[in-house]
C-alpha cells in the first residue's frame, strides 16, 4: 500500500513540499486539508462519528467528512473523492473559506492544518465505510451548538473551532 502524503503549505496555501501523513502529524507541520459539511433541505447537518480505529480523535462526532488533498487534486475534487470513500455518495460542493488551526492530541500527534471549509446539500442516507465512520446522524445547527456547549469532549477539535469561529460560512 502506498503511504498517503500530505501537501505542506505556507500560510498563504502555497505548496512547499510533501510529507507522509503520519510524519506531518508527529511533527505538527502545516499542511492542506478540507472539512466537508453536508446539509439536507431541513437545514440539518450530517454528522459522522469517527471510527474507533482512527489514530486520533476516534469515536468523536465531527462534520460530514474531512481529509487531505492529494498532490494535483483541487479542493472540490478531493472533497468529492473523500465524501464517496467515507460516506458513499457524491453531491455538488462549494468552497466557502479556509483557516489555519493547530491542535495537539493526547497521543502526541498534532493537527496543524490550513483547512478548506466545503459545503453541499444531500437528502438521502449515506452508505458509510465502517473502516472510516462508526455512525452518522442529522442534527440541527441549534442542537449541535447546545450539545457542543454541554458536551464538548464528544466533538473533534477542528469541528468545535469551525463551529465557533466560522459558523457564518456553514449556516
Amino acid at each position: 500500500m502506498i503511504e498517503d502524503k500530505v501537501i505542506l503549505v505556507d500560510v498563504n496555501d502555497n505548496q512547499i513540499g510533501l510529507m507522509p501523513k503520519l510524519e506531518a502529524h508527529e511533527k505538527g507541520v502545516l499542511h492542506r486539508a478540507f472539512s466537508v459539511f453536508i446539509f439536507n433541505n431541513n437545514g440539518e447537518l450530517m454528522l459522522q462519528k469517527r471510527a474507533l480505529t482512527k489514530y486520533h480523535s476516534p469515536g468523536l462526532w465531527t462534520n460530514t467528512c474531512c481529509s487531505h488533498q492529494r498532490e494535483g487534486e483541487s479542493n472540490i475534487y478531493s472533497a468529492k473523492r473523500r465524501l464517496s470513500e467515507e460516506m458513499g455518495f457524491v453531491t455538488e460542493l462549494q468552497e466557502k473559506t479556509s483557516f489555519i488551526y493547530k491542535a495537539k492530541f493526547d497521543n502526541g500527534l498534532t493537527e496543524h492544518e490550513l483547512d478548506h471549509i466545503i459545503v453541499g446539500n444531500y437528502n438521502k442516507s449515506p452508505i458509510i465505510n465502517s473502516f472510516e465512520v462508526d455512525s452518522w446522524k442529522w442534527m440541527s445547527m441549534e442542537d449541535i451548538k447546545n450539545n457542543i456547549k454541554d458536551q464538548p469532549y464528544n466533538y473533534t477539535a477542528w469541528f468545535k473551532i469551525i463551529f465557533e469561529k466560522y459558523y457564518k460560512y456553514i449556516s
